[in-house]
């Protein structure tokens, strides 16, 4: 088959192109994975309803959310300054809410004022053939702290993409909040020397604030 022309970069069918140091380079498309979950099952309903809701608000509550997105950027869940228009702010508050199973608002709600996330350290151990995962934290928390997680690496990798959430921050008990169950139910208990990546961030009210990155180690056991 003659092809015409190359794309320097992106997709074109079944295929990706991109420039590398290395020169041009061709790789087959691989569509994304999709479990399916029963968690991000119910997080596409949750977005379809609140999507719906948009087309009942009253002219007034319109104007309301536009008045709030005009001119901002905001933080979406990957620490990212983005724009807003009315209808996709009115989304992502809300279905931030529905997740949580909370009321969802009609007019914006006042843009809150976030204390420094507390979150501070994250500890792995593995002693006496049990396996904990802990985050210090040593002062208040916001209305919630959202816990997300993603699946253990290699110990070198030194940058992870996907945080699919674990659920709100335990209570803290002396300053610690045990992860440990909500981690391994998750993905199971990490390997010797896998990192273990953990993104935590403050909710007040469908607001936001920057997240917060930290990572740790399974030591292997001791000898």
């Amino acid at each position: 088959m003659i092809i015409v022309s190359i794309p320097k970069r992106g997709r074109k069918g079944f295929v990706i192109y991109s420039e590398t140091r290395h020169g041009k380079v061709a790789r087959a498309f691989v569509p994304p994975r999709n479990p399916r979950t029963a968690q991000q099952q119910e997080h596409r309903k949750n977005v379809r309803a609140v999507s719906a809701r948009w087309s009942n608000r009253t002219q007034e509550q319109r104007d309301a959310w536009r008045a709030v997105a005009a001119h901002k950027d905001f933080v979406n869940e990957e620490g990212v300054l983005v724009r807003r228009n009315a209808y996709t702010l009115f989304v992502s508050l809300n279905v931030r809410r529905a997740d949580l199973g909370l009321p969802q608002f009609d007019f914006p709600p006042a843009e809150p004022v976030f204390i420094r996330n507390p979150v501070d350290e994250l500890v792995a151990t593995f002693t006496g053939g049990k396996f904990t995962l802990k985050l210090r934290v040593p002062g208040p928390t916001a209305q919630y702290t959202l816990v997300y997680g993603a699946a253990p690496v290699r110990s070198g990798v030194r940058y992870v993409h996907h945080f699919p959430f674990l659920d709100l921050l335990p209570p803290p008990k002396d300053g610690w909040s045990d992860l440990t169950d909500l981690y391994v139910a998750r993905y199971g208990v990490p390997k010797p020397n896998q990192a273990i990546w953990i993104r935590t961030c403050q909710h007040i009210d469908g607001w936001i604030d920057v997240p917060q990155v930290l990572r740790a180690r399974r030591s292997p056991p001791a000898a």
